[in-house]
């Protein structure tokens, strides 16, 4: 499962060890084999208050709420819910709300936040799907679609990034600045018009299936790996954690704290491209409309998967659960006919209760 690294507290002048490059400011060496990220490590208690804190608990909990979910579903819909087709359904339908959030877990673990996922989705969809993307698409190959989908939410990404990191405005003010901008330039793009993707080749080939499992299936597993390994195998997911955990120590480690933070909004916009790609394959349309409220569905999957909103501690595996649940939880509401309005309830209270548990957690291990 996830190896999630966790918050502690850090002493004012010590370095953290493990992460960056480079000789700490205050002169103290760094330890051989030092403590995790962030400072010492937390005294983790025995019995149920240790083992919900810990990567396994964490996990173990979400898979135990999914579960209950399945069952729920086949009491109430029985054989509707319980075939292959709506097992598939479900995860065609988490897929690409599922990519956005590995990349949100990155920016919320680092200790940021980004409302404008949405209005991204949207931009790079309809940028993709423009009648001179799509001329070049026939004329070479419809990957031309794929890399202009990537690159106007690498660009998006960039501008949040640089805004937040070097400009020194709150992620909440320059993300929702972009979730208005991104959302019209949209609509002016396409004349509040739904653009229809003519190429075959791209439809295809997003539209297909591997040994029975939908490309945007496997789209979804394949990021969720690499976000997996990157944030728990490699330099840049510790200096992730780090800045999110405490920023002042990372930069005294060594590490660059307003690039880090740069790369990881562009990190995101990339994730939005991929979605972009995602939801034009699914609907074969690009639309100033795609992606309404996945910046709340994004922060609801991250939060409830166990990565901390003040940063410190992510988890990838817990965001794919998380998102799992959510798009669970609303299949077995549509197969009950009860109304949109319930399900956002529902949500609710389920973020609402996984915040509570979070504190209640960190709150025992403090103790």
């Amino acid at each position: 499962m996830s190896a999630d690294v966790t918050k502690a507290d850090h002493t004012p002048g010590e370095p953290v060890a493990g992460v960056g490059e480079g000789a700490p400011a205050t002169g103290t060496a760094p330890h051989p084999s030092g403590p995790p990220v962030g400072g010492v490590a937390a005294v983790r208690q025995g019995g149920l208050a240790g083992f919900l804190s810990s990567p396994a608990g964490r996990s173990a909990g979400l898979v135990i709420a999914l579960v209950l979910l399945v069952v729920v579903g086949i009491i109430t819909a029985g054989d509707r819910f319980a075939s292959p087709d709506n097992a598939l359904t479900i995860l065609r339908l988490g897929a690409t709300i599922g990519v956005v959030s590995v990349g949100m877990t990155f920016v919320i673990s680092g200790g940021g936040i980004d409302l404008s996922v949405g209005a991204i989705v949207a931009l790079s969809s309809v940028w993709a799907t423009t009648v001179a993307t799509q001329t070049m698409a026939a004329d070479y190959h419809w990957v031309v679609m794929v890399f202009a989908a990537v690159a106007v939410g690498a660009a998006c990404g960039l501008v949040n990034g640089v805004l937040v990191a070097y400009g020194r405005i709150a992620p909440f003010i320059v993300t929702l600045a972009m979730l208005a901008a991104a959302r019209g330039l949209a609509e002016l793009i396409a004349k509040r018009r739904t653009q229809i993707v003519r190429e075959r080749g791209f439809i295809d080939f997003f539209g297909g299936s591997v040994l029975g499992i939908p490309v945007l299936v496997i789209m979804f597993a394949i990021v969720a790996a690499i976000g997996w390994v990157l944030l728990n195998r490699t330099t840049f997911g510790r200096r992730t954690l780090a800045i999110g955990g405490n920023p002042e120590a990372a930069r005294l480690a060594g590490i660059r704290v307003q690039r880090q933070t740069m790369y990881l909004y562009i990190l995101l916009g990339i994730a939005c491209g991929i979605a972009a790609v995602m939801i034009m394959a699914r609907t074969t349309t690009g639309t100033s409309t795609h992606g309404q409220l996945y910046e709340l569905d994004a922060i609801a999957a991250v939060v409830i998967g166990g990565t901390l909103l003040s940063g410190g501690r992510g988890t990838v595996v817990g965001t794919v659960l998380g998102v799992l649940i959510f798009t669970t939880l609303s299949n077995v509401f549509t197969l009950n006919n009860l109304d949109t309005s319930t399900q956002a309830v529902a949500k609710g209270a389920i973020i609402v209760a996984a915040v509570l548990l979070q504190q209640r957690v960190s709150r025992a291990r403090s103790t």
